[in-house]
């Protein structure tokens, strides 16, 4: 934990401030400030050990999904099973290559836009050139 930190659970000057303005402004806050400096790394340890114990229950729930479950010992079920699996594993193949074709068109039309638009500035900026027009930049001054 980093011990530079200006709020940490520690009795700093900072954290009694914060704790006695709580206890003024609301109570409650005051308590919370009082727990935060009591007990703040205990919680920080509890969340740590939360959030590590969720990330292994994910993970199984993962690893055990329904896709990959045992048969029922109902042949006609598990084949129906199985071939309406692969048809949605199909569908998704097929939804994903169209998004991928999407994507790609939109990529290129915002590039054909881009280009249009650069190419009306360049043309623009060469007529003004051969006009003898001086643009925002020739008459600054600097003042």
């Amino acid at each position: 934990m980093n011990q530079s930190a200006l709020l940490r659970p520690d009795w700093t000057p900072a954290t009694v401030a914060l704790m006695v303005l709580g206890f003024v402004v609301f109570w409650p806050l005051g308590l919370a400030m009082l727990a935060y400096i009591l007990f703040g790394e205990k919680f920080q340890n509890f969340k740590r050990e939360a959030n590590r114990k969720a990330d292994n229950a994910f993970a199984w729930c993962r690893t055990n999904s329904y896709s990959t479950s045992a048969p029922t010992g109902n042949v006609a079920f598990d084949d129906w099973r199985k071939a309406e699996l692969e048809r949605l594993d199909e569908e998704r193949r097929r939804l994903d290559e169209m998004r991928a074709e999407f994507d790609n068109y939109a990529r290129e039309l915002r590039r054909a836009k881009d280009q249009e638009e650069f190419d009306r500035f360049m043309r623009d900026r060469q007529q003004m050139k051969t006009s003898g027009e001086g643009g925002p930049a020739q008459g600054f001054t600097g003042n």
